[in-house]
């Protein structure tokens, strides 16, 4: 029997356990098997093409199935040798010159090498590549300033940049940069997404369309052969029913738990992990037209909104109140003179009324569930009551995680005055870059789906990521904060600590500051 169709029947004997302990007991009945991981994710993957997704939910996945030139250290966010095993950087940082590890492989067979490198990068920046339609590249920005990707040797590569630019090392790190097989993408083309091929410690094996995504034990990976013989990453969209399998022993690993749900998974059955990492949830304000075209509205949403009471009641104290658009886990960055807007109805209201804003109508779009998104519909209805109580008209329209992102990320011109998002990043660089700047528009690319715009916030971010010495890049970065602060596009909510809860029989595993999963040292009992 293959290891694919024993997952599938453990899946389906784990789910009827499930159905037989919720509807008759309601206590653990269920039993995954030992080397098999159940994994209760938040949301169907939307694809496994590294290149091609934005998602943290998604990005689970991907970091156990490929591997980047660099990684993240563990426990950290700083850089160490991957798939490359050194590097070296020249003096103007312009040119990186990496030396690839030798005797590597896909997981279909075919080579790792210099040229499966070069065919990378110019998938996703060169226009004119036959396979660059596999797209569609949301993140290509993160190699923006890549001028040419060149094969030195077969086991050498060469990037070189059309101007220093700081994050590029962490950028290499992040799934953006992951390396897939050249082959593959050649074979499946445009569905390469539903067929993954790395070098990761976890071979791909199927993905049920709304029921499962199943990798394998990768016992020939360059790392070491993982200890799980298997992964199942299961979409379970809502929270409750999510809580409940893991309560059931449906699943054996729940990420993002909602705050309610912790004190259930007290005592010796369950272990709960927290890990601090940089995370902002925002709510992104359309600047472009409506009531929030008007900074003195989007200044009083930031004072309407109770945000201490948000953290402190609906999160249940597992965040803090976000400051602005730059988490403080990036200590070296983040501006500690800025204060969080204070929650003051009275000036709010006196807001409105200078701006002749009373009785704005607002959309206000709220997601079932996302990435990093910290229990979206209950936030969007204690927001909702806290704007109504100052004079805004609040109409929430609610979606699920993939269709939200659908109808956020293009632009919220024509269709809503505001949307929850959250960010989890690499970088102080990266939310400010993609979502802040006036060319991070959605029509030129971005996520800028608010339309904010500042020139001398444009400029300060094109200084900060050019800027070779750190200090000059926080004092950059510093002054960014202060001007978008008070410029208010998004109301400024929360700086999320991330959770999750494992069974008893899991062990040897962590959260990781950069929010994703690495499974490769987890042992199932």
């Amino acid at each position: 029997m293959s290891l694919t169709s024993f997952t599938r029947r453990s899946l389906l004997a784990a789910s009827t356990a499930l159905a037989l302990s919720i509807g008759t007991f309601g206590v653990a009945e269920a039993q995954t098997p030992p080397g098999v991981l159940v994994v209760g994710q938040i949301a169907e993957p939307k694809a496994l093409d590294p290149a091609a997704v934005t998602a943290v939910n998604d990005f689970r996945i991907l970091m156990n199935v490929y591997d980047g030139l660099v990684r993240y250290k563990d426990g950290t966010l700083e850089v160490e040798p991957a798939l490359a095993t050194a590097w070296e950087i020249s003096e103007d940082g312009t040119e990186y010159t990496f030396t690839l590890r030798d005797g590597v492989k896909f997981h279909d067979g075919s080579d790792f090498n210099a040229d499966a490198v070069v065919f990378n990068f110019e998938r996703m920046l060169n226009e004119d590549h036959p396979y660059h339609n596999t797209g569609p590249f949301p993140l290509s920005f993160f190699f923006s300033s890549v001028a040419s990707v060149e094969a030195m040797d077969d086991m050498t590569v060469k990037f070189t940049l059309s101007s220093p630019y700081a994050p590029f090392l962490s950028n290499l790190a992040y799934p953006t940069g992951l390396i897939v097989s050249p082959a593959a993408v050649e074979q499946y083309g445009a569905e390469f997404g539903r067929h993954p091929s790395g070098t990761g410690p976890f071979t791909f094996a199927e993905w049920r369309s709304n029921e499962a995504v199943v990798v394998e034990g990768n016992p020939d990976y360059w790392d070491g052969a993982p200890e799980l013989q298997a992964v199942i990453f299961r979409p379970i969209t809502d929270a409750n029913t999510r809580t409940a399998e893991m309560l059931a022993g449906g699943i054996d690993l729940m990420v993002e738990v909602p705050p309610v749900a912790l004190s259930q998974f007290e005592g010796e059955t369950f272990n709960v992990v927290e890990q601090a990492g940089p995370h902002v949830w925002f709510l992104i304000l359309n600047a472009k037209e409506g009531p929030f075209a008007d900074k003195l509205v989007r200044q009083a949403a930031n004072y309407a909104v109770n945000k201490e009471a948000l953290v402190n009641d609906v999160l249940e104290g597992t965040a803090a109140v976000a400051a602005g658009p730059t988490p403080p886990a990036f200590a070296w960055a983040y501006n500690d003179d800025l204060s969080p807007y204070t929650y003051d109805p009275e000036k709010a209201k006196a807001l409105l009324a200078e701006a002749g804003a009373e009785g704005a109508e607002v959309t206000f779009y709220v997601t079932e569930g996302g990435s990093g998104m910290l229990d979206p519909i209950a936030m969007g209805t204690a927001i909702q009551a806290d704007l109504e109580a100052v004079g805004f008209d609040v109409k929430i329209e609610t979606y699920e995680w993939n269709t939200f992102l659908g109808e956020v990320n293009p632009g919220l011109e024509g269709k809503a005055d505001m949307a929850e998002m959250a960010w989890m990043t690499n970088d102080p660089d990266t939310l400010p870059f993609l979502a802040l700047r006036t060319e991070a528009w959605p029509d030129k690319g971005g996520f800028n789906s608010g339309y904010y715009s500042n020139p001398e916030v444009d400029k300060l971010l094109e200084e900060a990521r050019v800027a070779t010495d750190q200090d000059k890049r926080a004092e950059l970065y510093k002054e960014m904060q202060t001007i978008v602060q008070d410029d208010a596009p998004w109301v400024f909510v929360a700086n999320w600590k991330q959770n999750a809860v494992t069974s008893d029989a899991v062990e040897n595993f962590t959260l990781q500051p950069s929010f994703f999963l690495l499974l490769d040292d987890v042992v199932k009992n």
